[in-house]
């Protein structure tokens, strides 16, 4: 199929299935001009480690069309959880609402407390929780555990859903590539979005390698289509 028809398709899927699941990786961000956020020399690693980045701080960037294009999903009521590997707080910023998003490297905006995982706005200049731990870093450095919750509700929507997308991940860091495979195992249908190979690519039901907001914008047209005519 061609470039058009792939997203008809993706807008007919969307508007077909009842349990829409995203998982995003560093190329939805990498449209404001971010680098992959879990590279030792990114901006998101550095900064963590107050090292100078040659970057621009996480503050002076801003969503893009295709961070606004999931919102706008959302808005439809065609979004019933996202997953990112991304650390920007630029899906937040867009406007999804937090109890529809899990974050399974962190976000440099918050801090985690050691003792309870409670997180709280580095804003706000603590440094101790309220039960007594201490507040470090929310970003999950190589190796640490990831956030308990947003794990088990990473596998479980992804378990629930018929259709399951994914954007701008290569899907090689576990145990987030291991979603696919999940929503795959419940019948779901998979498509990826992605500027370059991933492991999923021979079992995906529908392939994009082009610009993410050249197939997402104008496949949330078409879907505003198709429930305008429902």
């Amino acid at each position: 199929m061609n470039l058009e028809e792939r997203i008809q398709t993706l807008a007919q899927w969307i508007f077909e299935a009842e349990n829409v699941v995203f998982l995003t990786g560093p190329g939805i961000s990498a449209e404001s001009g971010l680098p992959n956020a879990r590279e030792p020399e990114s901006v998101w690693t550095r900064q963590d480690k107050g090292i100078p980045s040659k970057f621009r701080l996480f503050t002076s960037v801003e969503p893009n069309a295709s961070h606004r294009a999931l919102a706008e999903l959302q808005s439809l009521g065609k979004l019933r959880f996202l997953i990112t590997q991304n650390v920007d707080n630029l899906h937040l910023r867009a406007g999804i609402r937090p109890e529809l998003l899990a974050e399974l490297h962190g976000n440099v905006t918050r801090l985690r407390c050691q003792k309870c995982q409670t997180q709280v706005a580095k804003s706000l200049g603590l440094e101790t929780c309220s039960c007594g731990g201490k507040l470090v870093s929310s970003v999950i450095n190589f190796g640490d555990p990831l956030p308990q919750k947003d794990l088990e509700d990473s596998f479980w929507h992804s378990s629930q859903c018929d259709l399951f997308v994914v954007v701008g991940s290569s899907l090689v860091v576990s145990p987030a590539n291991e979603l696919p495979e999940v929503a795959l195992r419940g019948r779901a249908r998979i498509i990826i979005i992605n500027q370059g190979e991933t492991p999923m690519d021979s079992r995906c039901h529908l392939r994009f390698e082009e610009n993410i907001a050249e197939v997402l914008l104008p496949a949330v047209d078409r879907l505003k289509e198709l429930m305008k005519k429902a």
